[in-house]
């Protein structure tokens, strides 16, 4: 009862006009940005985050927004992977299989809608997921200590990226850069400035905005001025769009099973929406068998990861909210621009700030019904948008990104490091290290560190009271496991080769 009570007054929020504009335009931009071959939703958010501070928008307002626009991403890296065999983010790659195939089949209308409503069905069942689950798993959080919290954040460390990544080492090495530029600012305990370099700027530590804007929005605008030089040109004619009743009939129990697959990965910190679509696809598989024609352009081969990676994205969302620690990339992203608002999620968040969470849930029930409704029918405009070329695209991106970061801080120095972490992220691409590592470690760091202190100080510096609770030995074998499996699961779980003419 308590739970409709909330739902209730989270849609009394979310069909405010105000709000119901937020994310109609969040889904609309959203699945302009998955479109785009490359961006996907972390970039995206990113690179929309400083809007938020631009508009003057409560923490309400903000996060209906971004998670609009991180739904709305996560339903349109399906047109590209489809049509231009690209996928528009990695969740997206497994569409390719069987997607290009189709549409090379002379039914790429056909896809494009089968796939949109498996992204509503898993997305949709996300979220009903994490209305009965976020507030179960908020009442197990009361029960954590600076132990528990450690270990949790060891546990996110461990995982995040392990699947996603083709070098475990990479990913360590990527996360101990991150909780290196952490550490940079004044001591809270001693008051002695740390990596400071004598700059009274970073006395205040580094602001995860501008590392986050300039990791992925200035290194993503490196990228493209250097292999995007070139329009876009669409790889397969797109005629009548129709719906293609007797696929999606026939792909009903798929996407329920590929839906629950992807949530139960989204909610395993740092796995996110890769291995949701890699886990769902490969389940279908099997289950199909060899006979399944897998790979050649069937209805399943579509509608399982579509599912799956929009099912993770919303199971993704209840650690975020309910632990403070992502389940992925972009809800790290969003993580810091609920820290920006002075919100703290976690178990405490549902009880200080109920319309925050309510108002989101609302708002994402809603959006994924707007989704749904807009990218049937607009196919085509989407589409179009493939067309345009980087040299309009790139201005646009970097004078949000300068725009953003100055109004909020108002100073030069923030512009100048927000350059020098686009470089940063640049480099570690091009080295193949993983950048959201990094971004967990800048966002985590502090409270992972807090932690520890705090749980030393309560043990008198024994280090066995880490290891003191059922629940502090689970997160630590957790996290073993975690970074320990995907060095052996990887050759089973590894990444297809894309399908070529």
């Amino acid at each position: 009862m308590e739970i409709m009570q909330n739902l209730a007054m989270g849609f009394s929020i979310a069909l405010s006009p105000y709000t119901l504009m937020l994310a109609v335009a969040g889904c609309f931009i959203g699945t302009i940005i998955g479109a785009l071959p490359g961006l996907g939703p972390s970039n995206g958010v990113a690179i929309l985050i400083p809007i938020t501070f631009t508009l003057g928008l409560d923490a309400t307002s903000a996060l209906v927004l971004m998670t609009a626009v991180y739904y709305g991403a996560m339903y349109g890296g399906r047109i590209s992977s489809i049509l231009l065999n690209i996928p528009g983010d990695e969740p997206a790659l497994m569409t390719t299989l069987d997607g290009y195939p189709m549409a090379k089949a002379g039914r790429a209308g056909d896809a494009l809608v089968l796939s949109g409503v498996a992204s509503f069905v898993g997305a949709f069942l996300a979220t009903v997921g994490l209305i009965f689950l976020a507030p179960m798993l908020a009442n197990v959080a009361f029960m954590f200590g600076p132990a528990e919290y450690f270990a949790l954040y060891l546990l996110a460390f461990c995982t995040l990226g392990g699947m996603a990544s083709n070098n475990q080492a990479k990913s360590a090495m990527a996360a101990c850069i991150g909780l290196g530029i952490a550490m940079i600012g004044v001591d809270n305990s001693t008051g002695m400035p740390r990596l400071t370099g004598g700059s009274l700027h970073l006395y205040d530590g580094v602001d995860f905005l501008v590392a986050i804007v300039g990791l992925f929005a200035i290194a993503e605008v490196f990228f493209f001025i250097e292999s995007h030089g070139k329009s876009s040109s669409i790889g397969v004619k797109l005629d009548k769009v129709r719906i293609p009743w007797r696929d999606i009939y026939e792909t009903r129990w798929t996407m329920l099973r590929a839906s629950l697959v992807g949530f139960i990965a989204g909610i395993l910190p740092g796995a996110g929406a890769s291995l949701g679509s890699f886990m769902a696809y490969m389940t279908e598989k099997s289950i199909a068998g060899k006979d399944g024609g897998f790979g050649t352009g069937v209805a399943k081969g579509i509608a399982a990861p579509e599912a799956g990676n929009n099912a993770a994205a919303g199971g993704a969302l209840v650690p975020m909210l309910t632990l403070g620690v992502p389940g992925s990339g972009t809800t790290a992203v969003l993580l810091a621009l609920l820290m920006t608002l002075n919100i703290t999620p976690g178990p405490t968040l549902f009880t200080d700030r109920p319309e925050v969470v309510w108002g989101l849930i609302a708002s994402l029930m809603i959006a994924n019904f707007v989704l749904l409704l807009m990218n049937v029918p607009m196919v085509k405009v989407f589409v179009k948008i493939l067309m345009v070329p980087p040299w309009v695209l790139l201005p646009g991106v970097t004078m949000i990104s300068f725009v953003g970061i100055y109004s909020l801080s108002g100073s030069y120095f923030d512009l100048l490091l927000m350059i020098g972490f686009g470089a940063l992220g640049y480099v570690l691409r091009k080295l193949d290290i993983p950048t959201v590592p990094v971004i967990l470690g800048i966002l985590l760091g502090g409270h992972m560190e807090d932690a520890l202190r705090r749980a030393m100080v309560i043990a008198d510096g024994d280090f066995i009271y880490l290891f003191s609770s059922p629940i502090a030995i689970g997160l630590w074998i957790a996290a073993i496991v975690g970074f320990v499996a995907p060095m052996f699961l990887r050759n089973v779980l590894k990444k297809p080769q894309r399908i070529t003419d």
